[in-house]
């Protein structure tokens, strides 16, 4: 498992990226808008840990944030998304999203802490159990 990146969702995307960048030094590395989700993605990093980058999410439509609600999840990258999800499940997790694409999952840690698991490469194949799943934990 690979370790890929943390989320905080952010009110103000241009005066987040200010501090990141301008303050802190870290890069702005990509930069992702989605009209249908109404939100946008800045992904930045420091120059010695480029790899371990912060994921910015600004959602278009206000919201408040309390400290516990602007951090997002953890994400990590697995080799075969199928194969993990049935894993952790042989083990007693939930997975709250499941893959139904053969792309991304989440689970929850026992203190309640979102982990996204994202397909290494490209999608896998969609197969079942996972697509009959379509209607469980929709985010």
């Amino acid at each position: 498992m690979k370790y890929l990146h943390t989320m905080v969702r952010v009110t103000d995307l241009d005066a987040s990226v200010k501090f990141f960048c301008d303050v802190l030094g870290f890069t702005e590395t990509r930069r992702y808008e989605s009209e249908q989700g109404r939100f946008t993605l800045v992904f930045v990093a420091s120059d010695e840990s480029p790899d371990c980058p912060v994921e910015l999410t600004y959602n278009w439509d206000p919201e408040e944030y309390d400290e516990g609600r602007n951090f997002g999840h953890l994400a990590y990258e697995v080799d075969n998304i199928y194969e993990y999800c049935q894993m952790l499940m042989d083990n007693g997790v939930t997975i709250n999203r499941p893959p139904r694409e053969g792309r991304m999952a989440f689970i929850r840690t026992p203190d309640n802490i979102s982990i996204e698991l994202l397909q290494k490469g490209d999608n896998l194949p969609v197969q079942e159990p996972w697509k009959s799943m379509e209607n469980i934990g929709k985010w």
